[in-house]
């Protein structure tokens, strides 16, 4: 924003090879990721007045529809037409795990890949900055939701399966930080890319058609 309060281009980023198909802020950092058509996830940070590429993710094979940080940022989900979702943690220059660096930027390591539970592309992710639920929406027509497991290494987390709708089920979803029990059903429209994402208190309900919303 300039001194009259109006948005400026300030940077164009080009390193992807195709197309960008989503963006997203880390939660506080100046720190931009970025998925795309080439299968790749890249992070920008600003470097002497521009924005520059400071890492690419790669290991999807096809296209990267969505990523998403979670709540302190250390961590980031990505999705793709592989069907797999793919969780990135950050390590530091000089980590105890040992984990190449270069130079004084961190490296974004894949630590978990959930596959198999998805039968077509894998349109959106969202985490649950709330309880760390991570949710998906999938091209056929069903929303998951995954919780890690209490007792997983930080370098290698595990995430289980905790609900599921798809047509015709309702989704029933118990949050650990709510009395309360909520039940969502949604039917995403298989004509456009469906959507997840979780909002603030845990005590809605919601029925979507497109996009799909989780209510915390």
């Amino acid at each position: 924003v300039d001194e009259e309060e109006e948005y400026e281009c300030v940077s164009v980023l080009n390193s992807h090879t195709q197309d960008v198909k989503h963006v997203v802020w880390h939660p506080n950092q100046e720190l931009l990721a970025s998925a795309s058509y080439d299968d790749t996830v890249k992070l920008y940070h600003e470097e002497e007045d521009d924005w520059v590429c400071c890492a690419t993710l790669e290991g999807h094979e096809s296209t990267v529809w969505s990523v998403a940080f979670d709540r302190g940022g250390e961590r980031l989900a990505s999705c793709s037409d592989d069907k797999t979702v793919r969780i990135w943690r950050r390590y530091e220059p000089g980590n105890e795990e040992g984990v190449a660096c270069s130079g004084t930027d961190p490296t974004w390591k894949c630590v978990c890949n959930l596959s198999g539970y998805h039968t077509r592309t894998i349109y959106d992710v969202a985490w649950c900055h709330l309880t760390g639920a991570l949710a998906t929406a999938c091209g056929d027509d069903a929303i998951r939701v995954f919780e890690e497991s209490e007792s997983s290494d930080p370098r290698q987390p595990t995430f289980s399966l905790a609900a599921h709708n798809g047509p015709g089920r309702a989704l029933t979803l118990h949050c650990s930080a709510s009395v309360l029990r909520t039940s969502v059903e949604a039917e995403p429209s298989r004509k456009k890319r469906p959507r997840v994402s979780f909002s603030r208190h845990m005590s809605l309900i919601a029925r979507a058609v497109f996009p799909v919303s989780f209510l915390e």
